[in-house]
């Protein structure tokens, strides 16, 4: 059935999802949540998402990790915008106060000592701090199977005045953006690099599309027309990146699951997997984007990239920004999960998806003259239908078999300790399974 009058389909990437290595992807993942439960394995909290004073983040970077990993993270990838922390960098110290406030130096001093912090004159006298690589402060954080950083980059590029940042995390070289003749051609074209650089160093890169609605970049139909693209942002603790939406867009979630019916109904491709993320900037602050309030948790044999990425690719993690859930399980027929309780808090469990017969209609949206406007169309009710809702800590669903998909969100009655927008609760978010 037609679903939209929006959707790339003489795209080359049609031939793309058919491929053995794709079609085993959506196979294993049932497979790996089952085999989750296992005692080799274990949740390992992580933010994929995060900036310092190597790009526009308002805090050395040693700082930041710390910050994490002083509050019971197990994993962090600093992806600064178009930069890997590699090579000699010194910033001056007016700039560093106008971001991170005049005790930004001191306090950096506090922490790490006399010793470890280098300062200089610059060729105008001014005083600048070098900024350390990764490499260097690695030592100071990394432990096995206690807290892990991976290398990463957030490539931010363009199509026209439309923002679109993909991160790559465990990348060995900085990317470059790659550019291209549509929205849909950028991400293509910087998937298509991070895939050659991960088979030219044998070793695996996550890519995941940042904050779709950021500068209202990317639409659903978007999404759905790269089935290359496997993770997207479906929650991002920044406040300036329109998770919910407005009255002419939709919400990120909205469009996750208008994505994924038209990826499995349209092109038999993968559902795409949805991340929640800081893209934190602000430390020391309240102000903006502040730390804590999107992460993973991911259920992996090991803490290293690979394992982890493996488990990510598997399907086997889940999405939040404050619920914390026990386990979750997939066994081909019911999907099931547990929830940690949180105090007095209350839990509701909305399984959501589409069945095989839905209403494949939609709209364009139109502004307030009747105009339509570039962004993602409006679909029937069909579309992300919430098929049960389980209240407490213990929910399951069981799949009647015409599910093209389903997911299971989870919304404490509380809010989280660093909210990201008025009226915000606690989430969590599963990963779409299919019968």
């Amino acid at each position: 059935m037609p679903v939209s009058e929006n959707v790339d389909r003489d795209s080359p990437s049609r031939i793309d999802i058919v491929h053995p290595v794709r079609q085993l992807l959506a196979l294993t993942l049932a497979l790996a949540l089952t085999a989750c439960s296992t005692p080799t394995t274990r949740w390992y909290k992580g933010n994929l998402h995060t900036h310092t004073l190597w790009s526009d983040g308002n805090d050395f970077p040693e700082m930041v990790v710390d910050w994490y990993r002083t509050r019971g993270y197990d994993f962090l990838a600093l992806s600064d915008h178009n930069i890997i922390a590699d090579h000699e960098k010194w910033m001056v110290n007016d700039k560093i106060i106008t971001r991170g406030g005049r005790s930004a130096l001191a306090r950096y001093r506090r922490r790490f000592g006399e010793d470890w912090v280098e300062t200089r004159l610059g060729e105008d006298g001014k005083l600048e701090v070098r900024l350390k690589c990764l490499d260097e402060f690695r030592p100071l954080f990394e432990e096995p199977e206690e807290f892990l950083l991976i290398t990463a980059e957030e490539i931010t590029d363009s199509f026209g005045k439309l923002p679109i940042h993909i991160n790559a995390t465990n990348v060995r070289e900085k990317i470059a953006p790659r550019g291209g003749k549509s929205v849909r051609d950028v991400i293509r074209r910087n998937l298509a690099a991070i895939a050659a650089q991960a088979e030219l160093n044998g070793s695996p890169i996550l890519a995941h599309l940042n904050h779709p609605n950021y500068g209202w970049a990317v639409t659903a139909e978007d999404l759905a027309a790269v089935p290359e693209e496997r993770f997207f942002e479906v929650y991002n603790g920044h406040p300036g990146v329109r998770h919910r939406g407005d009255a002419t867009h939709a919400s990120v979630e909205r469009m996750w699951d208008i994505a994924n019916t038209i990826r499995i109904s349209e092109f038999g491709a993968a559902p795409l997997l949805g991340l929640a993320t800081d893209d934190c900037h602000n430390y020391f602050n309240a102000m903006g984007s502040t730390p804590g309030r999107g992460w993973v948790m991911v259920r992996a044999c090991e803490l290293c990239p690979e394992a982890l990425i493996e488990a990510l690719e598997a399907g086997d993690f889940y999405a939040s920004s404050g619920v914390t859930l026990r386990d979750v399980s997939f066994d081909g027929s019911e999907l099931s999960l547990e929830i940690v309780a949180d105090g007095d808090a209350t839990f509701v469990t909305e399984f959501i998806g589409t069945r095989a017969e839905f209403d494949g209609s939609s709209e364009p949206m139109c502004d307030g003259s009747g105009r339509p406007v570039r962004a993602t169309r409006e679909y029937s009710s069909d579309v992300g239908a919430v098929l049960a809702r389980v209240e407490g800590c213990r929910a399951s669903y069981r799949l009647e078999g015409d599910e093209l998909f389903v997911r299971a969100v989870v919304t404490a009655s509380v809010a989280p300790e660093n909210p990201a927008f008025d009226g915000q609760k606690k989430q969590a978010w599963t990963q779409p399974v299919r019968p």
